[in-house]
């Protein structure tokens, strides 16, 4: 995956390192050189200094080619002008954008650009936002242990209960998205073409929702 990050603070930082170990290609962006002070001694990166809404630095740092964008600076307006950029200029099909004060989260719903907001938590969070990217991440809640995601619902679960994609404490079905309409489903609800699905899920349970979504292995 190739993944460029605005913000090299304490969370762009350590997101730039955790990625790089697992394989990932990363490039990061920070408008004062002496911020990439805070990567380890003898870490390659590949660092961009520049401002991270500037198209020429997101082009430097690789946007055209990104997988994911992740804005991580300290200021909201930032990362609210390069997230947009990245989502509606170059089409980056990942966004991810850090959030200082809740009262902007509505801004970032109507962009539908997912956040994170804890710093204790915000690694791990986007790490689990950029490979779960096929589910859409609307927002982390409970500190980065719960995340509210809505899910297009596989074939393979069409006609089936609702309660097929449920997981007692791991995955709650909230709400169905139908034609333009939602409702709340009750025990006898089933699933319809077209479906999407409003789930809840604790963060470790992911990997078991990623399975949920998996079509059954052909015998």
């Amino acid at each position: 995956m190739r993944v460029v990050i605005m913000g090299c603070g304490r969370v762009g930082s350590l997101l730039t390192v955790e990625l790089a170990k697992a394989g990932h290609e990363v490039a990061i962006i920070d408008k004062r050189p002496e911020a990439f002070e805070r990567l380890p001694p003898g870490f390659e990166a590949r660092t961009v200094v520049g401002i991270g809404f500037d198209p020429e630095v997101l082009e430097e740092a690789g946007i055209k080619d990104a997988d994911a964008f992740v804005a991580v600076s300290s200021g909201d307006n930032s990362n609210i002008v390069s997230a947009r950029v990245a989502r509606e200029h170059y089409h980056v099909p990942v966004v991810i954008a850090r959030i200082f004060d809740p009262r902007r989260a509505e801004i970032y719903e109507r962009l539908n650009i997912p956040t994170v907001a804890s710093v204790r938590w915000a690694v791990k969070q986007i790490m689990a936002m950029l490979f779960h990217a096929r589910e859409e991440i609307k927002e982390t809640l409970a500190g980065g242990d719960l995340f509210r995601m809505r899910v297009a619902v596989p074939p393979h679960l069409v006609g089936k209960p609702v309660s097929a994609l449920q997981v007692p404490g791991k995955i709650l079905v909230g709400g169905v998205d139908r034609g333009g309409q939602g409702f709340i489903p009750v025990p006898s609800s089933t699933f319809q073409e077209g479906d999407h699905a409003q789930l809840f899920v604790h963060r470790e349970a992911l990997e078991l929702l990623d399975e949920l979504l998996e079509a059954p292995a052909e015998h």
